[in-house]
């Protein structure tokens, strides 16, 4: 004699099973959203056992590292691509610079610098002579030194302006700036992005209660063991597929309903707020004045700044030595006295980077890089606006999309052990 089903629905299950199970797919969505983007962030160094690991890939064997700082590298130079391309041109950035105020700025730390150099080199390659000429003709060398540095420095910048794509790879710079450290490609990222990941968290309880409650319809009238799982494997895959397109899709506006509803990729929404986002962290962090001209000193093309500078120097020495050339000659011969000129001039290319920071409040105020960048990435189309931020979640979308479905299987099966067994 079969016993009375005090449940309902095919598997005589509590009622209270049935309602909970679309705020269970909601909880699995939510969770699988949260643990993909934790996953596309973190960790910035790989953990695990590295017994195998692919190149460039997040996964090991056993072990993750970021997808975005995986391919920090990769990332950087798809972003800056786009900003050197795009956003600004670094000549035309520098021309902005006006040469004798940038000269004003300089003067006084590259007066002492000159005058320290001049002293101690001359009493190095010339003691006697140094120490005997008369203090009218010592102070004739200052006061030429006084009137001619600023010439001196305007003329340089405006060389250097002229050449200033030989003497720094502003993309070289940008992009190992990112390698260098993982965490500022996580925070372009993540501050650029911030309400698409908020979205991202958010919509995957919604889409995943949604589905949910379809499951919840599908498990009264048919109960096999295999759809807890499928239907979680499903929720994660789905929640996690629709967050990442609706974040760019549509590209452009596209009109459902006449003057009611519009529809466009969330990201593409706020082009404008993450323009002005982008250009302050950019120029914040990478693109200021103390970076470049550490680019300039350092960086793979400072051999041809120090060149430029050297060859603008050593002009400028024979002005400031006239004075005592005849003199020096006489005691030392040209070619001591040549020696002793090039061996002011790379003081002088050593004492720079300690007084360049002199420059800095000018320089930053005057390039406008920030203002630039944000203008100019606000009137981007959408097609490479949306490369801002898409390159963090393209690298690996199915990776992500496919961590959300296993994620939901596992809870489906648990769900089904816990709650209906």
């Amino acid at each position: 004699m079969d016993t009375e089903c005090s449940g309902i629905g095919k598997g005589c299950y509590a009622w209270w099973t049935y309602v909970l199970m679309p705020f269970i797919a909601g909880i699995v969505g939510y969770l699988t959203n949260v643990v993909a983007l934790e996953m596309t962030f973190g960790p910035l160094e790989f953990r695990g056992i590295k017994l195998f690991r692919l190149p460039n890939e997040p996964w090991g064997i056993i072990g993750w590292q970021g997808i975005i700082p995986t391919k920090a590298r990769k990332m950087a130079s798809i972003c800056f691509d786009l900003m050197t391309n795009r956003l600004f041109n670094i000549k035309e950035v520098f021309s902005q610079l006006d040469p004798a105020r940038f000269a004003a700025e300089m003067e006084d730390g590259l007066l002492l610098v000159l005058d320290k150099v001049i002293a101690d080199v001359a009493m190095e390659y010339m003691p006697k002579v140094w120490s005997s000429l008369p203090e009218d003709v010592k102070t004739d060398v200052v006061i030429t030194t006084d009137s001619e540095t600023e010439a001196f420095l305007t003329q340089f910048m405006r060389d250097m302006q002229a050449h200033i794509d030989d003497v720094i790879d502003i993309k070289d710079m940008t992009v190992e700036a990112c390698v260098k450290n993982k965490q500022l490609v996580v925070k372009i990222f993540q501050e650029c992005g911030d309400k698409e990941f908020t979205f991202i968290r958010r919509s995957g309880f919604y889409f995943g209660f949604a589905f949910g409650c379809f499951q919840t319809l599908i498990w009264f009238f048919y109960n096999e063991s295999w759809v807890l799982p499928f239907a979680g494997f499903l929720v994660g895959w789905v929640t996690n597929y629709l967050a990442l397109k609706v974040i760019f899709r549509p590209l452009r506006p596209q009109v459902i309903i006449p003057g009611l509803w519009t529809l466009q990729g969330i990201f593409l929404k706020r082009q404008a707020q993450v323009s002005q986002t982008f250009a302050r962290i950019i120029c914040v962090e990478i693109l200021h004045m103390k970076a470049i001209w550490d680019a300039i000193f350092e960086g793979p093309r400072s051999g041809n700044f120090f060149a430029l500078l050297r060859a603008h120097t050593l002009v400028f020495l024979e002005e400031l030595l006239a004075e005592i050339s005849t003199v020096a000659i006489t005691a030392m011969g040209s070619a001591r006295y040549n020696e002793m000129k090039e061996r002011m001039a790379q003081k002088i290319l050593e004492e720079l980077p300690n007084i360049i920071d002199q420059s800095y409040e000018y320089s930053q105020e005057a390039l406008k890089m920030e203002e630039i960048i944000s203008t100019k990435m606000e009137a981007l189309p959408p097609e490479e606006f949306e490369s801002v931020l898409h390159p963090a979640f393209q690298e690996d979308e199915m990776t992500l999309i496919m961590l959300g479905g296993i994620l939901g299987l596992l809870v489906g099966v648990l769900q089904l052990f816990t709650m209906f067994s």
